[in-house]
């Protein structure tokens, strides 16, 4: 009863000519038979014959009439098959009735709804009643209408992926802001996002569902079963045994759904998109829909039989040689009228029927009309269109099949057997043909729906983790046991099936992109007839302005993940970059004409020359669409309150075009940066970075479980590689996929022009401190974005070379230039600059560009010193090691040279000349170190205590165990560099950074088993020489011969003694014990040659000073006991080592110098009584 999916509906317009065609024509009796001639002479068929086929009538039941055949005598025939499909609907009502029971709630007494009564939270109604979206934390409803027998099912069309629960429930489930269906006895429903089936308890049950997946939910009450469909596909039997009811009071339709979700609810409303044979839905279809169907069925068959001598398909050509009708020049016009009176006269008196219609049997015959494949018939579809058109009912019938349209492209899924054909792509060519003719566009934009539907036009279904895998069955890698020809194949078929047909000059697009551009240009070129008009291009523009809206929830919506229009923006993101890099125009009748057929002279405007030019007046517009942009100067509502008469209209520079199509890179107008907020490519290339690092771990683990002897240890690492072998199939699943669609020479090359171009803007708006406050934010989101997608993209899309000398240069000199600016008020945007450059500093060819940048040069010292703060020191710890790395013991095993010997210098250098930066960059570098350690040992004591060792706090150890490092490693390099900020002056810095080293030396060495510390460290598979104490002992024992070589040959004579300063400390055996563990522990792993052995021999020296410094001291300290000295006892009661020498003012508490300078450093308060300290007063000066 149901209308099935599309390769159902073109069965259900077949004139019957299949069988005859197949070869089987001795199996047809001649009652049914009528085509085959019953005259001598094949070709010559009776007008009384040919009518009976177009109306699908019994052989020689059409009678010529006395008159003439026109309309009214087809009406009367028509009217006669009315009334017997009026008799079998009766038949057929009379049974549904006796099992459904349905609730006027308003909206009629035939139609299903959510019951406004039963609703436990908020619901909010998109379109209609039935698209419905949560505005409560968690909302239930019912339906209004129930069912005690049969077999009956609903479909739910999901709009976003989130937490939803979908099912059955009877008046006894309770609905609560914490509880909804299958939360309750009598209450069942399935959830994809947990992938779990609920009756009270959940159970595992089906699979993920992603946007755009059509769930059919059917009970079947006499076998007393629920069972749950996705996309067609039954996912079992999730319920049985359930309870039996009274008639009238059975099981209803209900929903549950979390804050922002989103679904569409068809209770029978219009044909099911999947229906399952022997379920019913819940509403009755209108009652003249067979009627109906049966109508288009005949139109479909005059339009067979008028363009029968001029189709070229073999299917006609067969029909040809077998029988001809007759001539239809005369007769074709009032059937066909009749046909569509008919048509429009029963949607008038049939509620629903429209809607179901257009869901249904008229996009099912305009689909065979034109044909979803191509070679398409555009001649017969604008003969539907024109015949239609006629009447005044057609307007909100093709205003609701466009919707129709839309929601199809939302659901369509993709097959990988029928690409390019699959997917939207038959909707989307055909909604584009329907609006090539002016009417149908008019009335679509008159619709209160065309943004609704054109959002649906632009979706594009993301596949899951499920869906992969039934697409790519296999892979591989290299390296890989697996099936590499079985992997090759599915992804030729892929990338060879996306491609467009018939279009050379972009062969690396998909036709569905194809069809995106097609519908977006005839949006762009359509005029609306209002006053004053409007330029060609403004309902486009506005349409892309209010996604973006939505899409950054300006529409005071909350915005969840996952839904529809994230990937509208990628589409218009697309669409726009295709019409700005391949060229666009409009023809004398204003409609589009692109680069397809002209693909050698159309030049787009990527790639065209000249002078650069933006109206600086576009960043100062306070519109609906604007005010809501975050600005990198503030908020907007703050901002335009200044005054900025002064500022000039429009920006300037030159950048010049280049002919090599290989390193071609020019501009992008500033009416594409209006849709910049977007990342295009962000799971694509997180997939992709993530596959090489899976398969560095899966073959280290390999490595491991081949030299581990230990049973338990080879469990451990077995288990993890199982996780590590399945995350790199679901990455090389969704790179094939990813590479397969989303990527080509053309957008890579317009994506690469325009960050060149935003590079260019920012730096020329940079100079002017006002304009420069009103940039949006996105500008430099989306170009940071963009850029690294751009410089992990695989295969590279220009030149290393190129990319390095035009690209990376100017992006150096912007990141360099403004991760530090103070007028950029987020710090998020200045941390994602910082971490740009944490990135690109890992590499030496990029280390060479930043070297060679006059920027960096000159800010980028001073910059990181500065960004070391509270926040943005894991960042700017990364950038320092990275330029520090190679230049401490044991860091060059392979004879690595550092990193940036240039920086070193320039580090040096701002360090010196800049004391006060330095010494307060110096506070916190002690402090931090001091904290991560900390942190450190606290989580190695807790898994040593519990003798376990958790995933989630083995990360986090590792992680703050590679920061500690890279800090130690910063510390060491300030030591070598700058070893007077501890020698000379005050001996505060040096005790601090003695007690450091030995905190952290005893946090190292007091771990009690060496084999559980090493393992804590190193998550399985990850290399074992990058996990070990090794990292952190080795800047330790840097840091002390940095400090002894410069005293030795030092010539001042004022340094502060390192020894007499380890010796002060109240832990002379600890000290001696670790120096000791330093000496035993084993270097061979890491040095190299006589100068590493020579190095080990200083550390030996300064340990037997330090012995017998500390012994003599001990001598002494004895003696002072036996003499039994009295004298009043005046230490510190901070450190219990030195006198307390100096006081607080105003509250003269007391204390060492040392201690209160250090505190000093980080508060102004008197640590004894919290008072503001406002100066320090030394007892020997007073």
């Amino acid at each position: 009863m149901a209308e099935g999916n599309s390769s159902h509906r073109r069965s259900a317009f077949s004139p019957g000519l299949a069988v005859l065609l197949s070869g089987d024509e001795a199996k047809i009796s001649p009652q049914k038979t009528h085509l085959v001639s019953y005259h001598d002479e094949i070709g010559h068929q009776s007008v009384e014959r040919t009518i009976e086929h177009i109306l699908d009538l019994p052989h020689k039941s059409v009678v010529r009439p006395l008159g003439p055949i026109n309309a009214v005598f087809v009406h009367s025939v028509l009217r006669n098959q009315a009334r017997k499909f009026d008799l079998d609907w009766d038949n057929y009502i009379r049974g549904y009735h006796g099992s459904v029971l349905i609730v006027d709630k308003g909206a009629g007494q035939s139609k299903v709804v959510l019951d406004d009564s039963s609703i436990c939270g908020k619901f909010r109604s998109v379109r209609g009643p039935l698209l419905v979206e949560s505005s409560a934390p968690f909302s239930s409803a019912r339906a209004n209408a129930c069912v005690w027998k049969g077999k009956w099912m609903y479909e739910v069309t999901l709009e976003t992926s989130g937490v939803q629960q979908l099912g059955w429930a009877t008046l006894t489930c309770p609905f609560t802001d914490q509880k909804g269906v299958g939360d309750a006895d009598d209450s069942y429903s399935f959830d994809g996002r947990r992938v779990t089936k609920w009756n009270n308890d959940p159970k595992p049950y089906g699979q993920p569902w992603t946007v755009g997946d059509v769930i059919g939910c059917c009970i079947n009450l006499d076998a007393g079963e629920i069972s749950f469909y996705r996309n067609g596909t039954s996912l079992g039997v999730a319920f049985d045994g359930i309870r039996n009811v009274e008639p009238r009071k059975g099981y209803y339709a209900a929903i549950s759904l979390s804050e922002g979700e989103r679904c569409h609810l068809n209770f029978g409303s219009h044909p099911f998109r999947y229906p399952v044979d022997g379920f019913e839905p819940m509403e009755a279809p209108p009652r003249s829909w067979t009627f109906m169907t049966y109508l288009l069925r005949c139109l479909f068959r005059l339009l067979e039989v008028q363009n029968l001598e001029k189709s070229e398909s073999a299917y006609f050509e067969k029909l040809r040689r077998v029988k001809k009708f007759a001539p239809l020049q005369e007769l074709s016009r009032p059937i066909s009228e009749a046909i569509c009176a008919e048509i429009f006269s029963a949607i008038q008196v049939s509620q629903g029927c429209l809607e179901y219609i257009a869901w249904g049997s008229l996009t099912t015959l305009l689909l065979d009309v034109f044909r979803a494949r191509e070679p398409h018939d555009f001649s017969c579809l604008d003969q539907v269109l024109d015949l239609f058109l006629q009447f005044p009912g057609s307007t909100s019938l093709f205003q609701e099949l466009i919707v129709a349209l839309s929601c199809m492209c939302k659901a369509a899924p993709l097959v990988l057997t029928e690409c390019p054909y699959s997917g939207s792509y038959p909707f989307l060519v055909l909604v584009c043909q329907l609006l090539r003719h002016k009417d149908v566009m008019r009335l679509w934009w008159n619709s209160e729906d065309f943004a609704f539907s054109f959002e649906g036009f632009l979706t594009r279904k993301i596949p899951n983790k499920h869906d992969l895998q039934c697409l790519i069955p296999s892979v591989w890698w290299p390296g890989s046991s697996e099936d590499e020809v079985s992997m090759t194949l599915t992804m030729t078929t892929l990338s060879d099936a996306i491609k467009k047909v018939n279009f050379p000059c972009l062969s690396g697009d998909f036709a569905i992109e194809e069809m995106h551009h097609e519908l977006c240009s005839l949006v762009i070129c359509f005029i609306p007839p209002v006053s004053p008009p409007q330029p060609p291009g403004s309902l486009f523009r506005s349409f892309v302005q209010s996604s973006i809206l939505k899409a950054r929830g300006g529409d005071h919506r909350m915005v969840v993940n996952g839904t529809f229009n994230n990937t509208v923006l990628v589409s218009l993101y697309t669409v726009i970059l295709h019409l700005l890099s391949e060229g666009f125009s409009m023809d004398s009748s204003g409609s589009a004409s692109s680069s397809k057929g002209n693909c050698g002279n159309v030049v787009g405007f990527l790639h065209k020359g000249g002078k650069r030019r933006f109206p600086t007046q576009l960043l100062f517009r306070n519109d609906a669409y604007y005010s809501v942009i975050p600005r990198i100067g503030g908020s907007p509502s703050i901002l335009m309150h200044s005054q900025f008469d002064d500022v000039e209209d429009e920006v300037q520079w030159d950048e010049g075009c280049m002919d090599d199509e290989e390193t071609c890179v020019t501009p992008v107008s500033y009416t594409h940066l209006d849709v910049t907020d977007l990342s295009l490519f962000p799971q694509a290339f997180y997939f992709m970075s993530q596959q090489s690092q899976s398969i560095s771990l899966l073959e280290e683990t390999d490595r491991q479980i081949r030299e581990k002897s230990c049973a338990e240890q080879v469990r451990r690492l077995k288990e993890a590689r199982n996780s590590y072998h399945e995350d790199l199939v679901d990455c090389v699943r969704h790179c094939v996929w990813y590479r397969a669609t989303l990527f080509s020479p053309w957008k890579q090359r317009g994506m690469y022009a325009t960050c060149m171009w935003v590079v260019e803007l920012l730096l020329v708006l940079s100079d002017s401190k006002i304009i420069f406050q009103y940039v949006p934010e996105f500008y430099v989101e989306s170009l940071v974005d963009c850029f690294h997608a751009l410089r992990r993209s695989d295969p590279p899309f220009v030149s290393p070379a190129v990319f390095l000398k035009q690209g990376l240069a100017s992006f150096v000199t912007l990141v360099v230039k403004h991760f530090d600016d103070t007028r950029i008020v987020n710090p998020d945007l200045k941390d994602l600059l910082l971490q740009s450059i944490s990135v690109l500093v890992q590499y030496k060819e990029f280390m060479l560009v930043f070297e060679n940048n006059r920027e960096a040069i000159n800010r980028m010292p001073r910059s990181l010193l500065s960004a070391f703060d509270n926040r943005s020191w894991i960042p700017a710890t990364n950038i320092l090691f990275r330029l520090c790395k190679g230049s401490g013991f044991a860091s060059s095993k392979n004879g690595e040279p550092s990193s940036s010997a240039t920086f070193q210098v320039l580090l040096r250098e701002t360090c010196i000349h800049e004391q006060e930066l330095f010494l307060s960059f110096l506070n916190r570098l002690f402090n931090t170190l001091s904290w991560t350690m900390t942190e450190f040992s606290m989580s190695i004591r807790e898994m040593q205590d519990k003798h376990q060792v958790a995933d989630l706090q083995q990360r986090k150890c590792s992680v703050i165990f590679d920061i500690s490092c890279n800090l130690a490693r910063i510390l060491e390099f300030c030591t070598r560099e700058i070893p007077c900020a501890f020698l000379m002056g005050p001996d505060m810095n040096l005790r601090r950074l003695t007690e450091l080293v030995v905190f952290i030396l005893n946090h190292i060495i007091s771990a009690a088993d060496a084999e559980f510390f090493d393992m804590t460290l190193r998550r399985p598979g990850q290399h074992q020489e990058k996990t070990n104490r090794t990292m952190i002992l080795a800047p330790l024992v840097g840091i002390i011969l940095n400090l002894m070589e410069c005293s030795s040959t030092s010539e001042h004579r004022e340094l502060n003694d390192v020894i007499a300063v380890f010796a002060s400390m109240d832990c002379p055996a600890t000290i001696h014990f670790g120096l000791q563990y330093l000496l035993s522990y084993n270097w061979s792993n890491v040095l190299r040659g006589d100068a590493s052995l020579a190095k080990l021999a200083q550390l030996e020296e300064f340990s037997h000073y330090f012995r017998r410094i500390t012994m003599a001291a001990d001598d002494q300290e004895e003696h002072s006991q036996n003499k039994g000295d009295e004298e009043e006892d005046d230490t510190c009661c901070i450190c219990y080592n030195c006198d307390s020498d100096a006081t607080f003012q105003p509250c003269h508490h007391r204390s060492c110098f040392g201690c209160i300078s250090r505190h000093l450093l980080n508060g102004q308060r008197c640590f004894f009584c919290n008072a503001v300290v406002t100066s320090v007063t030394r007892i020997a000066d007073s």
